[in-house]
Order: C-alpha cells, then sequence, then structure tokens
C-alpha cells in the first residue's frame, strides 16, 4: 500500500540533542528571586490549564469525587432539570435583608417566609433523592457502583446553575448546552 504515510514524519532527536532540549526547559535562573518568579509563574500557568480543563469537563482534570460514568450521569441528570433548589441561596439572602428591616409587618413576613422556604427545600431536595436514586438503580443495579451519587446530586441541585464546577453539559430541558468558542 504505498499511498499510507510511513513512520511520524521526523526523525528522532539525537539523544545528546533531547537531553540537552529536556534540560533547557527545566533551566532555572541562577537569581534565587528570579527562580522564584520564574516557578511562580509556571505554577499559575500550570493551574490555570487545570481549571480550564475542569470547567470543560474533561474527565483527567476532575477532582476525584466529579469522576466516573455515575457522576456524569448524576450531574447530567440534575443539570437537564430546572429546579427550585437552584434558588435557595438567593431567597435566603432577600430574606435575610428582610429580617433587616425595621417594620415589624416586614420581619414577620421574612420569618414566616424563613420556615417555608425551609420546608419547600426538604420536600424538593427528598424528591430529587428519590427520583434520582430509582434512575440510578435502573442504570446501575450493583449498589457499590452509585455509592455517594445521590448525596452528590442534591448537593449539584442546591448549587445557582451558573456556578456549578463542572459545566452543566445539558440545559434544563435535556438539549446539550453549545460549546463556547473564544
Amino acid at each position: 500500500m504505498p499511498d499510507e504515510p510511513q513512520g511520524k514524519g521526523h526523525p528522532t532527536p539525537k539523544r545528546k540533542d533531547a537531553e540537552a532540549a529536556r534540560k533547557q526547559s527545566l533551566k532555572i535562573p541562577a537569581d534565587p528571586k528570579a527562580a522564584k518568579r520564574a516557578m511562580r509563574e509556571r505554577d499559575r500557568i500550570a493551574r490555570a490549564e487545570q481549571r480550564e480543563a475542569m470547567m470543560r469537563g474533561e474527565e483527567s482534570a476532575l477532582p476525584a469525587r466529579d469522576r466516573g460514568p455515575v457522576r456524569r450521569f448524576v450531574r447530567d441528570w440534575v443539570d437537564s432539570r430546572r429546579l427550585v433548589s437552584e434558588y435557595f441561596l438567593p431567597l435566603v439572602l432577600v430574606i435575610l435583608v428582610l429580617t433587616l428591616v425595621p417594620q415589624p409587618q416586614i420581619r414577620f413576613f421574612a420569618s414566616i417566609s424563613w420556615y417555608a422556604i425551609m420546608v419547600l427545600m426538604i420536600l424538593t431536595l427528598v424528591f430529587i433523592a428519590m427520583r434520582l436514586k430509582s434512575a440510578l438503580v435502573a442504570k446501575w443495579p450493583e449498589k457499590a457502583d452509585r455509592k455517594g451519587a445521590v448525596f452528590y446530586g442534591v448537593m449539584r441541585a442546591l448549587q445557582i446553575r451558573r456556578l456549578r464546577v463542572p459545566l452543566p453539559r445539558v440545559k434544563a430541558g435535556g438539549e446539550p448546552v453549545a460549546a463556547k468558542g473564544k
């Protein structure tokens, strides 16, 4: 088959050249302050690349708690729904501000709202946990495979959608999110 390309397209570098290139990349300045500056800059760039990969949802860049097909399924399951629990933190903030208003009627309303929102959140999270557990059992019948996944899903459901890490891959309603171009 003469049409297929052979080899890798370039010659293997000589050992001396490869070692020199490796040493050059590791070369640090003799001045201690400059060396620290260079190290900080390298670390900053590495952290930025790691964070970008994590925000994109690359499996290798995710922390151990977010890795695996079960966790990906849970993230997609939670992200594909518009949940009341997403608005918990902003509502609590509004209620907190209302409790600081000096008028007794508004403070009473805020106190009642506080209890109402807590009951609503508990009911919502129990409902989410039950539905998520049944979806997980249907897909992964082995209990060891889905260990901690329901709690993971409930905690993700409590987060404001825009602040979730890794970013949602699906929109509320189930359609995939379009990739953001730079």
